[in-house]
């Protein structure tokens, strides 16, 4: 199973240099003080994922940070995203990249790394002083150059600073987004919401943020603009035409609204630990949902997504778990691959008119379950082969009691197939009690393409599982009791 990550903060004071006039007893000058905290949100026998959050919690804007800590002999990091990593031996140095460098007064950033064996840092800096507080360099560490994160445009009133905030318009959205804190639930109204909403405060396991709203709460984005800096992060200036996107945020909760004209669904980027809870997403010009970005830790659960790939088919999956090796030098960590491990996938209806698969479970990300949701294949569009309920490249998913039916129009070639374009991917993968109706058109409800690139970790179809309108049977492969 691949690893996850915790997280780190570290407490900074940059406190503007300079001879203080004594015309008040509290005349101070103004700073930047950067605060970061270890949390260590996953672990497992021989190793653990880490972040560390950084706040800004002075009342200047710091401009670029650097974090150093060892490790103890025998425990390494193994992989990392949203920083630059330099490692000597057990010192490791981790700088931030270019949409996290500046940190506004209130504004949290967060990096995450992953660690083999279960040694925790020591010795942490941040900028040079202690993570635990203390005095900065007056002369903070020059940041690569960059191009700045969008600002939402603000809305015609601000945004409750509150527990609860309540919008209602497009323009409070966005701002109430660029505001949000641990704790705070965003409400959406009823009504039409149109534009490019990005979400990137950190929430916590405690204090999660959330964004809730009914389903007659609609997300729009339908036309995508500007220019995209490289592998799709934000920038100003940039909109890529997400109906919503979180990127570097973890802890999210998504209920109740619908997404739907925009160019993808909504996008979850190096965002661990996020739920997506009731929404209907539908109409959308290529996938549903995709976590992306080594977002490990992720469900989805209860929500409706249908006619995706509207506008490119073989591009248009339901739900899309990490991203294929092709791209892993976008989307992949500075491991290599794309670890958006253990997401759940509960109880979904999806399809009709979904082009491509209605999950996409890509190699490298391994530990899923796919369990109780209900395929619809009418309409796939068999494009870029996406021509079955699910194909599995990813490894230890556990797929149980779904139920799934394929009737025409559609491409239909399998209802569950497994692929293994890496070493080691498309493995050890279990089905069992599902149900499936191919229609008259499908060949197998399980195909496992290949066994001998498995060895040792075989694929598993159970008995427990059941198939009609079937023209070969129930799977190519040995059935397991």
């Amino acid at each position: 199973m691949s690893p996850r990550l915790p997280l780190l903060v570290s407490t900074l004071a940059l406190v503007a240099g300079g001879t203080a006039v004594a015309l008040a007893p509290d005349a101070h000058a103004a700073g930047a003080a950067l605060s970061a905290t270890f949390v260590q949100p996953s672990s497992w026998n021989t190793g653990y994922g880490a972040d560390y959050v950084i706040t800004n919690t002075g009342d200047a804007t710091a401009t670029g940070w650097t974090v150093e800590f060892d490790l103890p002999a025998g425990t390494t990091v193994t992989s990392s995203w949203s920083s630059v990593r330099a490692s000597t031996g057990n010192h490791h140095r981790f700088t931030n990249v270019s949409w996290n460098g500046t940190v506004a007064p209130g504004v949290t950033v967060s990096f995450g790394f992953n660690v083999a064996a279960l040694g925790v840092p020591l010795g942490c800096t941040i900028n040079g002083a202690p993570c635990t507080g203390g005095t900065a360099p007056t002369t903070a560490p020059t940041p690569p150059a960059t191009t700045a994160p969008p600002t939402p445009p603000p809305g015609t009133t601000p945004p409750a600073t509150g527990p609860m905030v309540d919008v209602s318009t497009a323009d409070q959205l966005s701002a109430a987004l660029a505001a949000a804190r641990p704790g705070q639930t965003i409400r959406l109204a009823s009504g039409t919401y149109s534009g490019a909403f990005l979400g990137r405060a950190v929430g916590t396991a405690a204090a999660p943020i959330t964004l809730t709203g009914p389903a007659t709460a609609i997300l729009t984005n339908p036309e995508s603009s500007g220019t995209n800096p490289g592998c799709s992060v934000p920038a100003a200036g940039f909109d890529p035409g997400y109906g919503f996107w979180l990127y570097g945020a973890a802890y999210w909760k998504l209920s109740g609204f619908t997404v739907t004209g925009a160019t993808k669904g909504i996008m979850i980027d190096a965002s661990p630990h996020v739920t997506i809870d009731g929404v209907f997403v539908h109409d959308i010009g290529d996938e549903g949902v995709h976590f992306r970005r080594s977002s490990a830790d992720g469900v989805i659960r209860n929500s409706r997504i249908e006619r995706t790939g509207t506008t490119q088919p073989q591009y248009g999956e339901g739900i899309y778990l990490g991203s294929a090796n092709s791209n892993w030098s976008c989307y992949g960590n500075t491991g290599g691959i794309d670890a958006s491990d253990r997401i759940q996938v509960l109880n979904n209806r999806v399809g009709p008119d979904v082009a491509a698969e209605h999950v996409d479970v890509k190699e490298g990300t391994v530990g899923g379950v796919i369990r109780g949701n209900t395929w619809n294949g009418q309409g796939i569009a068999g494009q870029n082969s996406a021509d079955s309920w699910l194909d599995v490249k990813g490894s230890n998913y556990l797929i149980e009691s779904n139920t799934g039916t394929f009737s025409a129009p559609g491409v239909f070639a399998n209802g569950y197939e497994t692929h293994n374009p890496t070493a080691g991917s498309g493995c050890g993968n279990t089905w069992r009690d599902n149900r499936s109706d191919l229609g008259g058109v499908g060949k197998w409800a399980v195909n496992v393409t290949s066994t001998s690139k498995c060895a040792g970790n075989l694929n598993v179809v159970h008995a427990s599982n059941t198939v009609t309108g079937a023209t070969s049977g129930l799977t190519n492969i040995a059935v397991t009791p």
